[in-house]
């Protein structure tokens, strides 16, 4: 299945993202804010269905660091699920 951005159910999993990570990049280290965020799905949107529209599957980085996680998602899987976990 594609991704359809223009999805109303999508567009309310992304902006209860950040909303959730104060619309500011999560990767460690990083501190980009409102320019250029990207909702990330932790586990993918393609292997991982009936994670798609969980709130506990995203996490908002900045495009620099989604792009650097591309091809790599396995390696921060659970670095972000922890930094979702300690949200609660």
């Amino acid at each position: 299945m594609r991704r359809n951005f223009d999805d109303p159910i999508y567009k309310d999993w992304r902006i209860k993202v950040y909303k959730r990570d104060n619309f500011c990049c999560q990767m460690p280290g990083c501190k980009a804010k409102k320019k250029g965020l990207q909702a990330h799905h932790i586990r993918k949107w393609s292997t991982a269905a009936s994670l798609r529209y969980e709130l506990d599957n995203g996490i908002t980085l900045c495009r620099r660091c989604h792009d650097q996680i591309t091809g790599q998602e396995h390696l921060y899987e659970s670095i972000f699920m922890k930094i979702v976990r300690d949200k609660k």
